[in-house]
């Protein structure tokens, strides 16, 4: 550990707060170029004030206290930044990603100033200290968090595909009748494949749509009552005062446990409940491949349960007997979602109840063509869910590692060469 040194931030590190340029929304033109603030992405516009890779420290805002997402964090490539975070680069004492995984284990409650908006000013950030050993062993170190964050991240990007491909095929033979309409166009003849949609899955769609009260249909489907074609399942709460009741081996879901839209899946949750605290409250126990969608507070978020769990009374779970591996009923809902947002005209809607779900009409397939969609659609689905689950394990192999590295607790030769298998 010799060769370690207490710094201060400033003494790590190159400022560019001067270059920040705050521009209201009003101003702002819509482009490809993020727009950052005190913690992440706010916008995109149409130019740019930095190339590279930097490190943006929150100046102003109750994240400062309460961490719930980083206070430091990396952006890269072309991007503005507004004046509501501080931007900074590793000077020649200094790697900019290593100052990003050792800001994380710092406490900066000391160094902010404001009762009601914490702010951390430049002055407070630059005395911030940080112990940092040699510039080539923090790339060392950098170069094995580097590892697994690059993991998580491919997982992730490739998860937005899986889950696109999933959606655009759901929208091809549910939304826009794309089988039906080739069709009816000429654009298929019998022996010839569709784009999508295997030769001997063509049998499944007719040659031409009929009117209906929701517009063209294909011929042989009907329109229904959405809330006869699913089962809707209720949550609950068990009383908190009960501590035999909490922190069981049940995932229980509320709305902060929503998935992103391209992980789908919900595997883990913020909180669980006992065996007796289910039995003892309105939650039920949702089985794999049930949709939650939630009802009230934050409305319109969905996830496709991933394992057992539990939900709250601010959900509903939905279940589709023509659906049973899930896959069919959870698009279904997120297509019902923008049924609703076009009620309301592109407006945040207030709540859901058993009774917004009866009193809209969908169009129902046969079930021949859902068993073919969710027999396409689930491996994708499932690849997702692997990937999830990897994703996790690599997260706790990084944040295990991450302050006994960045502390000098552990050297990176410690660690041996698991890290290498990693592709």
């Amino acid at each position: 550990m010799s060769e370690w040194r207490e710094y201060i931030l400033e003494e790590l590190t190159d400022n560019f707060d001067a270059i920040r340029v705050p521009v209201k929304q009003r101003d702002r033109r819509r482009g490809p170029y993020p727009y950052y603030g005190a913690s992440g992405v706010v916008d995109h516009i149409d130019d740019f004030l930095f190339d590279g890779e930097y490190l943006l420290i929150s100046e102003d805002g109750e994240n400062l206290r309460t961490r719930n997402t980083p206070i430091a964090f990396l952006a890269s490539g072309k991007f503005w930044v507004n004046n509501h975070a501080h931007i900074v680069r590793g000077n020649s004492r200094a790697d900019t990603r290593f100052l990003n995984y050792a800001l994380s284990q710092v406490d900066v409650s000391g160094y902010l100033t404001g009762s009601t908006m914490p702010k951390l000013t430049q002055a407070n950030m630059n005395r911030i200290p940080l112990v940092a050993p040699p510039l080539a062993e923090q790339r060392a170190i950098v170069r094995v968090l580097g590892t697994l964050d690059d993991k998580i991240e491919l997982n992730r990007r490739m998860n937005e595909t899986l889950e696109a491909m999933a959606r655009a095929l759901f929208r091809s033979w549910f939304v826009d009748f794309e089988p039906v309409r080739a069709k009816m166009e000429g654009r298929w003849r019998p022996g010839e494949s569709l784009p999508g949609l295997p030769a001997h899955l063509h049998p499944l769609f007719p040659d031409r749509l009929v009117p209906s009260e929701l517009g063209d249909i294909p011929e042989g489907w009907e329109v229904q009552d959405y809330g006869d074609a699913v089962e809707v399942i209720g949550g609950g709460t068990p009383k908190t005062s009960v501590p035999g009741y909490w922190d069981g081996e049940i995932p229980w879901f509320s709305v902060v446990d929503a998935p992103e839209d391209s992980d789908v899946w919900v595997l883990d949750t913020a909180k669980q409940v006992t065996r007796l605290g289910v039995e003892n409250s309105s939650t039920r126990i949702l089985p794999t491949g049930t949709t939650i969608i939630s009802a009230r507070g934050t409305v319109g978020r969905i996830a496709l349960v991933g394992v057992p769990m539990a939900m709250n009374q601010s959900c509903y779970g939905l279940r589709s007997a023509i659906s049973p591996e899930g896959v069919y009923c959870y698009y279904s809902v997120r297509q019902i979602v923008t049924l609703l947002q076009q009620r309301s005209h592109g407006s945040v809607f207030d709540t859901i109840t058993r009774r917004t779900l009866d009193s809209l009409r969908v169009v129902g397939p046969p079930a021949g063509v859902v068993e073919a969609f969710e027999r396409q659609a689930l491996p994708p689905l499932e690849r997702i869910r692997q990937q999830l689950v990897e994703s996790r394990a690599l997260r706790a192999q990084r944040d295990a590692l991450l302050p006994e590295l960045v502390s000098g607790r552990l050297r990176v030769g410690q660690i041996g060469h698991s890290l290498e298998t990693l592709d």
